[in-house]
């Protein structure tokens, strides 16, 4: 192998140098992690690039390669070689791969100890006419929206779960898929951005039959995380979230029944918002639990998320929406809530972040008022919602599982089983149980918004086997049910950065205020990201 490159390389490239080069390129195309690991100088200023992202840290690329998994089959089709000194030198190769397309790989190797290390590297992968982890379809536009309107020039990534004229429903299932009729019309939340101006960009994935908020998919690979490389996504809106948080959309309309548009926005650090459970019509859309499904959008900004607010939930905007300025006319009282129970569930680094986030909002020039309240066990929230989301789901879904076997993947399977053994008088008890902890939330905003961290912590590695990721879901899941209990409006807000083992991450921070208030809850979002913003900071909350 070394002969060979010799011929594609300049002969003044030192023969130790090219060998390591050789050996490198071996190991990544057998994903041998170990001789990889032994490639980068194991230094925490070491670097690695591409279009995801930047890792610094040895400790932090090695964590990434782990999730990634093995390259292409591809051959070197040129290597450039530029001395820098002694000890140092610049590599930048071609690759050409076996199945079509070049990529491009530039490294600053160093000799450490007598060794040849790469001590930065950036990848430029081939190009790709879509990428199917996020898109199940994809245009420019798939949809044009109307040519003028308030969303006009926004693009939006529709979960595929919602009713598009002409084309079928996939729930993230390639079996489902194929025997699903084409809609012979388009869901009311779909045609509200379009009459708003916003072009459909695409069809986005989902987990299988929205039943996640991991974020993976079996069938169809696992949405990038934009904010963190190597981390899931978070589901089971990750589709639309991966596609707005990486530029190819703007607007992500999603559902979330049990946190699947608040946990990717505090994976990937964007707005997210569930509206009010029922304002929003459900028509046209694949149900999971209709007790809890609500429609909800996510976006990069805060005042892309007004825009989209203000239309859909407006007087002018939807036609199938009762219009909540009634209730979002005036603003929510600036008196915010910390619930005692929901901090103390999440990870250390998270309530240390949060913490610190308070004191800076009480230091500010514009303080609420903050108060640390009990909301209950969160247990007692937890056990019912699931119980009732379960048989819910099971008669929705049950039918086609029975008559599919083995069509969806091993971690969804397993939900729906037990699902399935939810019997009438478990669902029964279940929802004389939640009626109690609908009320108490009720009652907890009816003068105050609720501040919470948003999930955890940050986004799990890809990385993570099943029993570690469901012991994350079940944390999550216990801080995300109470508003979805109580059926309440709520946003998550990217204010907080804790470490991971991949670096930096974004954790939200949600608010959750009464029922109607939605666009007022936008308007709150904002004044309190505004309060606490990085005056450097070119982003507009």
């Amino acid at each position: 192998m070394a002969d060979q490159r010799r011929t594609l390389a300049d002969p003044t490239i030192p023969e130790d140098l090219l060998t390591a080069f050789g050996d490198y390129e071996r190991a990544i195309l057998s994903n041998d992690l170990e001789a990889l690991d032994a490639a980068f100088a194991p230094s925490p200023s070491t670097m690695r690039g591409d279009g995801a992202g930047l890792l610094v840290g040895h400790d932090v690329i090695s964590a990434f390669r782990g999730a990634r998994g093995g390259v292409a089959p591809r051959t070197i089709e040129r290597i450039e070689y530029r001395a820098l000194g002694t000890d140092a030198a610049l590599l930048v190769s071609v690759s050409r791969y076996l199945s079509g397309g070049t990529g491009l790989q530039t490294q600053l190797w160093q000799r450490i100890d007598g060794r040849w290390l790469i001590t930065s590297a950036h990848v430029t992968p081939r190009a790709q006419a879509l990428d199917r982890s996020v898109w199940r379809t994809v245009g420019d536009p798939l949809y044009q929206g109307a040519w003028d309107g308030p969303l006009a020039g926004l693009t939006v990534a529709v979960k595929d779960v919602f009713a598009i004229k002409g084309y079928r429903i996939g729930a993230g299932n390639p079996a489902f898929l194929d025997a699903a009729k084409a809609e012979t019309s388009t869901a009311p939340a779909v045609g509200d951005l379009l009459r708003g101006g916003a072009s459909l960009r695409g069809i986005a994935r989902t987990d299988e039959f929205a039943y996640s908020i991991a974020g993976d998919n079996a069938h169809y690979g696992t949405p990038p995380n934009g904010a963190v490389p190597g981390a899931l996504p978070g589901g089971s809106s990750s589709g639309p979230a991966s596609a707005v948080r990486t530029g190819q959309a703007d607007i992500g309309l999603a559902t979330d029944t049990a946190g699947s548009v608040r946990v990717p926005a505090s994976y990937q650090g964007l707005w997210g918002l569930r509206t009010t459970h029922g304002l929003v019509p459900r028509q046209g859309l694949h149900p999971l639990a209709q007790s809890f499904d609500t429609v909800g959008w996510l976006t990069r900004d805060g005042a892309t998320m007004q825009r989209v607010a203000d239309w859909c939930l407006g007087y002018d905007g939807s036609e199938s929406t009762e219009s909540v300025y009634g209730a979002s006319g005036a603003d929510l009282p600036w008196r915010l809530l910390v619930p005692e129970e929901i901090l103390a569930a999440a990870e250390p680094e998270t309530r240390a972040a949060f913490d610190s986030l308070l004191s800076r909002i009480a230091a500010s020039d514009d303080p609420p008022a903050l108060t640390r309240v009990g909301l209950g066990s969160l247990e007692e929230f937890f056990e019912p919602f699931r119980t009732v989301q379960g048989a819910e789901a099971w008669r929705n879904n049950g039918e086609w599982l029975q008559a599919n076997p083995g069509a969806v993947a091993a971690a969804v399977a397993e939900r729906f089983r037990i699902a399935s053994g939810v019997t009438p008088e478990a669902e029964a008890s279940a929802r004389s149980a939640l009626e109690p902890l609908r009320q108490h939330i009720n009652h907890l905003v009816e003068s105050a918004v609720l501040l919470m961290p948003t999930v955890p912590g940050p986004a799990p590695l890809r990385t993570y086997g099943g029993e570690r990721i469901d012991a994350v879901r079940q944390a999550t899941l216990r801080m995300t049910s109470p508003a979805a209990v109580g059926g309440l409006p709520a946003i998550s807000v990217p204010l907080l950065t804790v470490s991971s083992p991949l670096g930096s991450a974004p954790v939200g921070v949600c608010l959750v205020s009464r029922a109607g208030t939605d666009i007022a809850l936008v308007r709150l979002a904002r004044r309190l990201a505004r309060l606490v913003a990085d005056p450097l900071s070119p982003e507009q909350p």
